[in-house]
């Protein structure tokens, strides 16, 4: 029966039976053609002696069935059953038949323009010059040809591409090339094979009239790989970043973790149509290009970072994710949480690993404590889901990455290595599951991983109390250790989980101690103490006097914190902890009280704020501090992650309270801040070394406050907008310019449209930054650009850039009073979800935290929601997400 909301029937980890029919190998034929695209399939099939009955079941989505073979006879429509989901064989052959396989054919037809779902084989860019590519993860290939659409079905696949040359002349499909000729009609063909058995998600192809880049690669191993990176012709020239990425990737990769390419081609291709960042098919990645292209004029410093980790990202699932793979979409953050791990070491050793960890914990605490404490919250590991495109998450992504983070932690670096290597050994060329992962690194480092199950199935965020008291008379510091998980949606009962808590210790003048644990002989700086149970207490002896707990050091464990201490205490982290990652947890614990005190009683208090912007100023004054960091302790939380754990959230209360805090320490650090802008102001302006982006950090994030400071400030933002040699330059100056507002924004804003009219990755900044300005009239400006000529529905980009920017990053005008924001936003979801429904579903989990508003907002947030799910025909993907945000 179908679900009148729209919702694909529940699927649940515990009902996983193993194929009944597995493919062995799968040659596929295309004859390629925006409007009318045909694919011959030629599948050899082998039953499950197991399941002998079972019928053969092939997913087929949106196809256009011709003709369906077995061994090859036609089979006649009465010999099949084929409806809008499924190709359905009943008896292939006869079950005691000593015939190991069978060969299956069909012939489908399938229309690539109109796929604005962008699942599948799509257009990508104008009917007349876009090319056509796929993408497939989780289940687009099921909209190609009919196969059993399952990541635990591996097969080797040979492919042929047909076009017409002029208008396709670039034919890519993964593996290696297998030959290549003209065919009649000013037609040609190419063959690819990939001798590395993949489950069909990892399948690709490309086709159309790209530019290109080459480079080699020599592995360890001795195999010379050609690179090759694909884009359209005006955007080729930014691809040189990324090659040299993916080099970077590839050396690390096998000094890291051992791990070389295996076939003889690398390629890449850039798209501007595309609903994730990247997609890691095997051997032919394809690209979001906003994590592709760079240069100093069209790319912030950021944007070269996130293609260094993007690269890296899809390079490292040639083996966590590809060579090994998941057994089952419950599986992925299997593949997912350990390549994000991978990705993150990455970065922090390419290029800022302090940095690199305070992003990367400001968005768990933005976008995963946040669905963790919402009606989306499910667990690392879900046992059930609706609809799979909508579990690529922050939990399955952040928290899984966390996870993994964590044993890496526990094992150190040697064991994870041992651990990593065996899993590789056991399950090349198979699908596995998170069990698997956890026996690996167990048996090869003698451990019994079992417990950590729990990170895996137990959905919330852990809170860690932490209570220090020393004992002068006896010289010892006991330190007391409690955790609890709130329920969640279908879990209300929570068990305690192994936590990892990284420690230092500290004597009042900030000097790290070295001091034995009770039971033990050798003192130590630094320590790992873990939290296996409910609550526990840590004794440290020979200890003169009470010493400043450096707690979760390097954030060891993904938990909130209360940690009982004062704020001198904290204050002397800040200035002296040796952990520049705990320097800015103790920075941003500091802010949260005085934010907390400004919110309570409608202005911050004095004495606290001093001693906050009195460390910050001691920082600001000494000149080698990392300027990466310093730039971080000097910018303030947003306030979505501000008001995270209050009961009860006003958003406007919210934005008042921290813009009042946010004025407070800019006025506090007026005179350091205006020295240290002009200082940076003599470097290189247009350099792309790490240290000349920490540089243009901090001086932006100078220039952020002195504009909030003073409005006289502007004028150093109009001079460097008009001077700004780099697009982090101009991007900062106008971002000052626009929060200042009046004509000077609106000029400043035509002026940057004008220089980057064209070049669609820059103007989604530019939406992005109107969007987010937290002014009334920002909701009139959203309206109006979503009619601007560079705004197209159909785009992800265009679509996350505007009103995903607004939704989820301007708290204060998205949740309007009068409700005009949830009205503005509900529309868009509605109109995208006859376009591109997994947009649509993203953007709806804006509206998963209506619970925790005050109550007028709450009913207006709920409201908005049971419109929409009352919508006839809301696709799959938005049913799910409307229904577990409505549910009790």
């Amino acid at each position: 029966m179908t679900d009148p909301s729209g919702a694909k029937p529940t699927v649940y980890l515990h009902d996983y039976r193993a194929p009944a029919w597995r493919v062995r190998e799968i040659e596929l034929t295309f004859d390629l053609d925006p409007a009318a695209t045909e694919v011959a399939a030629r599948l050899v099939v082998e039953r499950d002696p197991a399941q002998a009955s079972a019928p053969l079941v092939l997913d087929a989505e949106e196809l256009e069935l011709l003709e369906v073979r077995i061994d090859g006879r036609v089979l006649s429509a009465d010999e099949y059953a084929f409806d809008a989901k499924q190709l359905t064989i009943p008896g292939p052959h006869d079950p005691d038949s000593r015939i190991p396989a069978l060969t299956v054919e069909t012939r489908v037809r399938i229309a690539p323009e109109h796929n604005t779902a962008l699942q599948g084989l799509y257009l990508s860019g104008a009917r007349e010059s876009g090319f056509l590519l796929t993408q497939c993860e989780a289940e687009g290939f099921r909209r190609i040809t009919p196969f059993p659409d399952r990541p635990d079905v591996l097969a080797r696949y040979t492919v042929t591409l047909r076009a017409d040359r002029a208008r396709f002349p670039l034919l890519l499909a993964n593996g290696n090339a297998d030959g290549a000729g003209e065919l009649a009609d000013g037609r040609h063909w190419a063959r690819f094979v990939d001798p590395h058995p993949k489950p069909s998600y990892l399948f690709a192809l490309v086709a159309g009239r790209l530019a290109s880049i080459e480079d080699e690669f020599v592995t360890a191993e001795g195999r010379r790989v050609r690179l090759v990176i694909h884009a359209e012709a005006d955007a080729i020239g930014r691809c040189g970043w990324a090659m040299q990425c993916l080099k970077y990737a590839m050396a690390w990769d096998e000094q890291r973790f051992g791990r070389c390419y295996d076939l003889d081609v690398f390629h890449i291709v850039a798209t501007h149509d595309f609903t994730m960042g990247a997609m890691e098919n095997k051997g032919l990645n394809i690209f979001n290009a906003k994590y592709l292209l760079a240069d100093p004029d069209s790319a912030t410093d950021d944007d070269y970072r996130h293609v260094l980790a993007v690269v890296g990202h899809e390079y490292f699932h040639n083996w966590s994710g590809n060579r090994v793979t998941c057994r089952d979409w419950f599986q992925l953050c299997l593949k997912e949480g350990l390549t994000v791990y991978r990705e993150q070491e990455f970065e922090a050793d390419l290029a800022a690993r302090t940095l690199r960890r305070i992003e990367d914990v400001k968005t768990l605490w933005r976008a995963q404590f946040s669905e963790d404490g919402g009606p989306l919250a499910h667990a690392v590991r879900p046992e059930q889901y609706s609809e799979i495109n909508n579990f690529y998450t922050a939990t399955v992504y952040e928290k899984g990455a966390e996870v993994v983070r964590m044993l890496a932690t526990l094992l150190g670096r040697d064991g994870f290595r041992r651990g990593l290597d065996l899993y590789f050994e056991r399950h090349d060329g198979a699908a596995a599951t998170v069990e698997d992962f956890l026996a690996a690194l167990g048996d090869a480092n003698g451990r019994d991983l079992t417990p950590w199950l729990a990170w895996y199935r137990q959905a919330g965020t852990p809170e860690l109390r932490a209570h220090g008291h020393y004992d002068a008379a006896a010289r010892s510091y006991e330190l007391t250790l409690e955790q609890h998980t709130a329920p969640t949606p279908g879990q209300p009962d929570k068990q305690a989980l192994p936590l990892p808590v990284a420690l230092a210790l500290f004597d009042a003048h900030g000097a790290p101690l070295a001091v034995p644990l009770e039971g033990e002989h050798a003192p130590m700086h630094e320590r790992v103490l873990l939290l296996e149970r409910a609550r526990a207490t840590f004794r440290f002896i020979g200890v003169d006097a009470a010493p400043v707990a450096s707690l979760l050091r390097g954030y060891s464990a993904p938990v909130r914190l209360r940690h009982d201490v004062d704020a001198a205490a904290l204050a002397l982290q800040v200035r002296h902890d040796s952990d520049g990652f705990n320097r800015w947890f103790a920075a941003d614990a500091l802010a949260r009280r005085v934010f907390a005190d400004a919110l309570a009683h409608g202005a911050p208090d004095a004495q606290l704020c001093a001693l906050w912007t009195g460390c910050l100023e001691h920082a600001l004054r000494v000149d080698g501090s990392d300027a990466a960091l310093l730039a971080e302790l000097l910018t303030l939380a947003d306030a979505g992650s501000l008001a995270d754990g209050l009961a009860e959230v006003d958003p406007e209360a919210v934005h008042q309270a921290r813009t009042q805090v946010e004025q407070a320490l800019a006025t506090a650090l007026a005179g350091p801040l205006l020295a240290r802008y002009h200082a940076l102001a003599q470097d290189d302006l247009a350099a792309t070394t790490l240290a000349a982006q920490a540089q243009r950090r901090l001086r932006n994030a100078c220039l952020a406050l002195l504009c909030r400071a003073d409005p006289a400030h502007l004028e150093l933002a109009r001079r460097q907008f008009a001077d700004a040699s780099t697009l982090t330059d101009r991007l900062a100056a106008l971002a000052a310019l626009v929060r200042g507002g009046g004509d000077e924004a609106d000029d400043a804003l035509a002026a940057f449209a004008t220089r980057h009219a064209g070049d669609a990755l820059v103007l989604d900044k530019w939406f992005t930054l109107q969007a987010a300005v937290a002014d009334p009239a920002t909701l009139a400006r959203i309206e109006a650009l979503s009619a601007h000529a560079a705004f197209r529905w159909s785009n992800p980009n265009n679509v996350y850039a505007l009103f995903g920017a607004f939704a989820l990053r301007n708290p204060r005008v998205f949740h309007r009073a009068d409700g005009a924001g949830y009205g503005c936003v509900a529309e868009a979801i509605a109109r995208l979800d006859g376009l591109t429904p997994q947009v649509a579903a993203r953007l709806a989990t804006a509206f998963g935290g209506w619970r925790r508003l005050e109550p007028a907002r709450r009913a207006l947030m709920r409201a908005e929601l049971e419109r929409l799910a009352a919508r006839a025909g809301n696709s799959p993907d938005l049913a799910d997400i409307l229904a577990r945000s409505l549910a009790d």
